[in-house]
């Protein structure tokens, strides 16, 4: 028989319950151990300040806690600027390096690079206040007069203002200035291209191109699982080479052999000798489609990147695998090579770039900014850039860390293809058929090119899978959905006047990533 109990006793007994639930507070911070934490902060400062230890302190600082109170409670000793010298600034330049790779740092090879007057002004040094160099150079506008306090953090000041603060005969004068808003520089004036040749022949989608390095003809990979090469002159047919089983996705012609590489959905990667014009290589090792490759510049390898989620490096002679980059989580759609480091770059589906040390087969940086897949990547010829294409965004970087530049906005559309060329137009093919056509350093989309169909197609045929510039970067060679090559030029009647450049110098709102 269950007990009765009056509400009071039930009330008071959950209040007892939860007292003894809550009076052991688990959540409470164990009390700081001085010591402990004594010994971890010395550890702290010599890790991440070892470096800038031995500099002098601000005399103010000094003045405020004391001639006594020199040293630091953690054991670490600092340098008092009033020990009966002044302390002189020096802006000093780069540490010595030596001029190239693989060359011995000695006294002779050593390069040192030193800061401009101008250079030393806009870095804004934070400069201590001495009072023999004010009195020597008060009137002078040298380096001595850099501005004071520039590490003063951001978000401590309101916004749209900056503040410096100014060393001027002694006294501290705080002037507000306010900052100008970023504006996007003028674009570099480009002639249109406009299509002037279609070529037909291939009996499915066209989904890869290549030029030779000398010129003369261009190199086609289809779904009809042949691959074409063409006259470029005329865009006559000049040669059918057939041996894959499946879609052909990459094509390379070499520019150090005679060799052409190919590779496709069959998993298979082919070197062909175009003196016979047959395969005379193999390169087994892919679990799945291969979706593109790519050729050392300067050391006869080759690099692969496949469905499987990894990229292959391969000795062209050998037909040995030399690495296999693994890393990636999803398809490993595009692959670039380069003689500079990182000299492999790749884009995948897992929405992520990934720069390699080709020696060690290792990932270098892997670059998370994009939020949909990369399936385009293209190194600038010029400038140690490059530009990498998803449905979200054109992203610029800087190497060798893949520092971000800039986004390219408004190719609302999944970019399969990306090239550029050294007059700094970035071309970008998409999936619907839209080309738009860029200013690579202004990031400014000065043409967009939607072709027509072959007549008979469909307009959902209409698809740009690969674009690639010809060796003198006056025409531009499309492969498309419609199964036809389109190849385009520059407008040699289009001048400045007649195609203004539409742009205004509106406030830039771009995205950090």
């Amino acid at each position: 028989e269950v007990q009765k109990h009056s509400v009071h006793t039930l009330v008071f007994r959950s209040l007892k319950r939860t007292h003894d639930m809550f009076v052991a507070d688990n959540a409470k911070p164990i009390p700081l151990d001085e010591e402990s934490h004594k010994v971890k902060m010395a550890v702290k400062l010599r890790t991440e300040y070892g470096s800038v230890l031995h500099m002098p302190t601000l005399k103010e600082n000094l003045r405020e806690k004391g001639a006594a109170n020199t040293g630091d409670p953690y054991g670490n000793k600092q340098y008092s600027g009033s020990q009966g010298q002044e302390v002189e600034y020096m802006v000093t330049g780069t540490h010595p390096y030596p001029p190239g790779p693989g060359v011995a740092l000695t006294a002779d090879t050593k390069v040192q690079r030193m800061p401009s007057e101008s250079a030393a002004q806009s870095l804004a040094v934070a400069l201590p206040a001495s009072q023999s160099r004010l009195d020597a150079n008060r009137t002078a506008a040298g380096v001595g007069d850099v501005y004071r306090h520039a590490g003063i953090s951001e978000r401590s000041q309101p916004p749209g203002m900056s503040v410096a603060m100014v060393e001027a005969g002694g006294n501290k004068n705080s002037a507000l200035v306010p900052k100008k808003a970023p504006t996007m520089p003028k674009p570099q004036w480009h002639p249109p291209w406009k299509l002037y040749r279609v070529i037909s022949g291939h009996l499915g989608w066209v989904r890869c191109i290549a030029v030779e390095p000398g010129n003369q003809w261009f190199v086609t990979g289809s779904a009809d699982r042949t691959i074409k090469i063409w006259d470029l002159a005329s865009g006559k047919l000049k040669l059918s080479l057939t041996g894959h089983i499946s879609t052909v996705r990459g094509v390379i012609v070499s520019a150090r052999s005679p060799y052409l590489f190919s590779c496709g959905e069959d998993k298979q990667v082919k070197c062909w000798d175009l003196e016979y014009n047959k395969v005379i290589r193999h390169y087994h090792g892919h679990l799945s489609a291969v979706y593109g490759l790519d050729l050392h510049p300067t050391i006869d390898v080759l690099v692969t990147c496949s469905r499987d989620s990894t990229a292959r490096i391969w000795d062209v002679r050998t037909k040995a695998s030399v690495h296999t980059l693994s890393g990636h989580t999803n398809a490993v759609a595009t692959v670039k090579c380069q003689a500079a480091e990182p000299q492999i770059i790749t884009g995948s589906h897992d929405t992520t770039i990934r720069l390699w040390d080709l020696v060690a087969g290792k990932t270098r940086v892997t670059l998370t900014n994009h939020k949909k897949s990369v399936r385009a990547v293209v190194l600038h010829p010029r400038h140690y850039t490059f530009a990498s294409g998803s449905p979200d965004n054109i992203k610029q970087w800087k190497f060798p860390d893949g520092n971000f530049i800039q986004n390219l906005s408004g190719h609302n559309a999944i970019i399969n293809t990306l090239a550029v060329n050294s007059d700094g137009v970035l071309v970008s093919g998409a999936d619907n058929g839209t080309m738009h056509l860029w200013d690579w350093r202004t990031g400014y989309n000065f043409q967009r090119v939607h072709a027509a169909v072959q007549p008979g197609s469909l307009d959902s045929e209409s698809g740009i899978f690969a674009c690639v510039f010809d060796q003198s970067e006056s025409r531009l060679l499309t492969a498309e959905a419609d199964k036809t090559i389109k190849v385009y030029k520059e407008d040699d009647t289009a001048t400045e006047e007649t195609h203004p450049v539409s742009w205004k110098p509106e406030i830039i709102k771009r995205k950090r990533f």
